[in-house]
């Protein structure tokens, strides 16, 4: 999975930067509102209300701005929201299995997007269940791996993290999705700096492709990403790294 590896590391460090131009405030907002719809607005007993409140923290988000929208979540607002999750699953190029989580208040509207967007860049959207068993939902906590080693991050495992895999100049301590906030505080105990966190399908079979499909692939994934009730796009890839990072460059 070394391809889809280098994805993982190519994504966090484009988040990076657009959580600095903060082009992401409203799908951060958005994420933290269906969370405490979804679970109520306590982060103490919402494991994805507290992992979306702190990614909005990592990308600087006014305090205000998550209050308001844990409130609108939650129904205590002035104006609770009638936003939910909708999980679209789909093939791209190559059979490679597609998860688009995104939220939305009009399903119709948001479906026929998702369904344009795959024809438009040779892949189609699938029935509800054909692929979402072949990925897992876990938490991801991310930490420099210019500055740490594997060996400094071993409290996670104590904490309950079940690995930590890395990727050039980036670590990842994987965990199931409820004890996300509980290995990241252990993690921050020991003094390592963590650069984000969030809750992620990861695939649990891959799909090797060639250097075209890749290509197309990119571009789906990123025209599903632009689209506005879209908050992230997860596939079960895999190509050579050196292929990825030439047709990710740009």
């Amino acid at each position: 999975m070394a391809g889809h590896s280098k994805w993982a590391s190519i994504k966090h460090k484009k988040a990076i930067v657009d959580s600095r131009r903060g082009a992401h405030f409203t799908k951060l907002a958005r994420a933290i509102t269906v969370a405490a719809k979804e679970g109520g607005g306590d982060p103490i007993g919402n494991a994805a209300l507290a992992t979306a409140i702190q990614k909005a923290k990592d990308a600087s988000m006014p305090k205000d701005n998550i209050e308001r929208a844990v409130a609108k979540g939650a129904g205590t607002g002035s104006d609770a929201d009638s936003i939910e999750r909708v999980l679209y699953e789909g093939y791209g190029p190559g059979g490679v299995a597609v998860l688009v989580d995104a939220m939305t208040e009009n399903r119709n509207r948001t479906g026929s997007d998702i369904r344009h967007i795959f024809s438009k860049h040779g892949g189609s959207l699938g029935e509800p269940g054909s692929v979402a068993y072949l990925f897992d939902k876990m938490g991801v906590i991310r930490v420099d791996g210019t500055k740490w080693s594997e060996d400094d991050l071993l409290g996670a495992i104590d904490a309950g993290a079940k690995d930590i895999e890395r990727d050039d100049d980036l670590l990842e301590v994987l965990c199931d999705p409820q004890l996300t906030t509980q290995v990241r505080a252990a993690i921050e105990a020991g003094g390592i700096e963590v650069t984000g966190s969030e809750l992620v399908f990861r695939p649990s079979t891959t799909v090797e492709i060639d250097e075209d499909r890749a290509l197309t692939l990119m571009r789906l994934m990123d025209a599903l990403e632009e689209n506005d009730d879209v908050d992230a796009v997860h596939a079960n890839f895999d190509v050579d790294p050196e292929v990825l990072e030439r047709i990710t460059a740009d």
